[in-house]
C-alpha cells in the first residue's frame, strides 16, 4: 500500500503541476499562451481562459484528497483537453516533435489513473 501510495503522489503531483503551470498561463491569457493556442491553433481566447480556469481546477481537484467522482470528471477532462490538443496540433500541420510530449503528458495521465483505482483497491 504504501509503495502505491508513494507512487501515486509522485505522479499525480507531477502530472497536476505541469497542468497548473499551462493552465495558470491559459487562464491569465499570458501572450505566449495566446500565440500558441489562439493564432496558431486558431481559437477564440475566451476559450483559452476558460479551458485555463478548467485545468487549474482540475489540477487542484486531483490534489484534494476524497472527492472520487470529481477525480474521475477531472480525469476525463484532461483527457479531452490532452486528446484535443494532439488533434488540434496535428489539424494545422504540426509536426510530430511538437505533438509528441502531448502524448508523453496522456502517459502521466493514465498512470496516475491507474494508480489511483489501485490505492482505491487496496
Amino acid at each position: 500500500m504504501k509503495k502505491i501510495n508513494i507512487a501515486y503522489w509522485i505522479v499525480t503531483g507531477l502530472f497536476s503541476l505541469m497542468m497548473l503551470g499551462g493552465g495558470i498561463m491559459d487562464a491569465l491569457a499570458v501572450p505566449e499562451a495566446v500565440e500558441m493556442v489562439g493564432t496558431h491553433l486558431g481559437y477564440p481566447t475566451y476559450f483559452i481562459q476558460y479551458i485555463g480556469v478548467a485545468k487549474v481546477l482540475g489540477a487542484i481537484m486531483l490534489l484534494i484528497p476524497g472527492w472520487p467522482r470529481l477525480k474521475e470528471w477531472a480525469y476525463a477532462g484532461f483527457c479531452y483537453d490532452l486528446l484535443g490538443a494532439i488533434w488540434s496540433a496535428i489539424s494545422v500541420g504540426d509536426p510530430v516533435s511538437m505533438w509528441l510530449p502531448i502524448i508523453l503528458f496522456l502517459g502521466v495521465l493514465f498512470a496516475s489513473y491507474a494508480l489511483y483505482h489501485k490505492r482505491l483497491k487496496v
